[in-house]
């Protein structure tokens, strides 16, 4: 099992060393941490308690684009209400979800810092929100008991053996790829005066779900660069 565990801006080392164990519990080996606060560090390595092998193969990334420049597939872990409508999955068809797309290429479960969670901007960069339906009472889970909840599931349907169904006809294009387009494509719009830059509310985070809905393969992206590199050129000699 490929599945990537990232941790953003982790204020205590301690649920760092927490989280390793979760994982390694659950044959999930692969993690991430993007700003951590403290790391490494010797609370870190005791919380671990026989999971050290997972944090000294920890790599360290200083932004979260950079530690997912590689997956085709990104669930971001929320509990919070957001004012756009995402694409949302609880953790079993989460699991089934990642490991269908791991097939594909390398996946990741984002899971931002224990007090505020992932930022807007950070959900910008995944294709779903994962959310963890808990009792509405006491909601809050801690940083190691929502990664163990996730990969629990992902060991449960690993050993089912549910992912069976995907079959691209060309490979995902990566989180890298997509925020290339989506550059290309906020700037064209601006440069048509479709995206006003000083007043352009929620368009690029629209037009984000729009094409994560989509699920672009590497050929598609490079046909819908083609035609905003055509619109530029087109723009350019009529000018």
């Amino acid at each position: 099992m490929s599945i990537r565990i990232v941790l953003v801006g982790t204020t205590h080392p301690g649920n760092i060393g927490a989280v390793a164990r979760a994982m390694k519990n659950m044959g999930v080996t692969e993690l991430a941490l993007v700003e951590p606060r403290h790391f490494p560090h010797a609370k870190a390595t005791a919380r671990a308690s026989g999971a050290v092998d997972v944090l000294e193969n920890a790599a360290v990334f200083d932004t979260l684009a950079e530690a997912i420049e590689d997956c085709v597939f990104v669930a971001g872990a929320s509990a919070r209400a957001r004012a756009i409508n995402w694409p949302c999955l609880e953790p079993r068809d989460c699991a089934v979800e990642l490991l269908e797309k791991n097939q594909a290429g390398n996946v990741a479960a984002v899971f931002g810092p224990e007090k505020y969670g992932l930022t807007n901007a950070h959900l910008d960069l995944c294709d779903t929100l994962l959310t963890i339906p808990t009792n509405p009472d006491f909601s809050s889970l801690n940083l190691a008991m929502a990664v163990q909840v996730l990969t629990y599931e992902l060991r449960v349907a690993g050993l089912q053996g549910k992912p069976v169904r995907y079959e691209p006809d060309a490979p995902l294009a990566t989180s890298a790829e997509l925020e290339h387009f989506y550059a290309h494509l906020e700037q064209v719009l601006t440069d048509l005066r479709f995206l006003d830059p000083d007043n352009p509310r929620h368009l690029m985070r629209r037009l984000r779900r729009l094409f994560i809905r989509a699920a672009p393969d590497k050929n598609e992206v490079n046909i819908l660069r083609g035609i905003l590199a055509a619109i530029d050129k087109d723009r350019g000699e009529s000018s």
